[in-house]
C-alpha cells in the first residue's frame, strides 16, 4: 500500500498485530505513549492503530444501532416473525459455540492481526481507503 524502503520494526508489528484483538486499546496506548513523549509513529503503527479504533468504534455503534432497530421492528406484525428468525439464525451456536456472525468477526480480527504481525499493510474495502487518506497527511 505504501512505498516506505524499510521494514517495520519488530515493536511495531507487535503493538499493530495487538491493537485488533484488544478493539484498540493498544493502539491507543502506542499513540498515547508517542504525544507524551513527543515522537511520532510510523506510518504502518499509525495505520494499524487508526484502523483498529476506526472498526471497534463502528462496529460498536452499528450493534448498538441493530439492536435498536430489532427492538422497534419486533413490535410490527407480520415483520417481526422473520426478523425475530433471522436473528436467531445469524446468532444461533452452529460450529463448536460459535454463530455465523461470531465466526466471521473472529475471521475479520485473525486476519488483520496476522497481517499486521507480518508486516504488512491490511486491506478491508472502504475502511482502509479512509485510515489511508487520514495516515497520508
Amino acid at each position: 500500500m505504501y512505498d516506505e524502503s524499510h521494514q517495520p520494526y519488530v515493536i511495531e508489528r507487535i503493538v499493530s498485530g495487538l491493537t485488533y484483538p484488544t478493539m484498540g486499546l493498544a493502539g491507543f496506548v502506542w499513540l498515547l505513549i508517542g504525544q507524551l513523549t513527543k515522537s511520532a509513529p510510523t506510518r504502518f503503527t499509525s495505520y494499524h492503530c487508526y484502523l483498529s479504533i476506526f472498526l471497534s468504534l463502528g462496529y460498536v455503534i452499528c450493534n448498538y444501532i441493530f439492536w435498536w432497530l430489532y427492538e422497534v421492528i419486533t413490535h410490527v406484525p407480520f415483520i417481526n416473525t422473520p426478523v425475530a428468525q433471522l436473528v436467531f439464525l445469524f446468532n444461533a451456536p452452529i460450529l463448536y459455540g460459535y454463530s455465523i456472525m461470531q465466526i466471521f468477526l473472529y475471521s475479520v480480527i485473525i486476519y488483520m492481526t496476522v497481517t499486521a504481525f507480518l508486516g504488512m499493510y491490511s486491506y478491508l474495502p472502504w475502511f482502509s481507503d479512509i485510515i489511508k487518506s487520514i495516515v497520508k497527511r
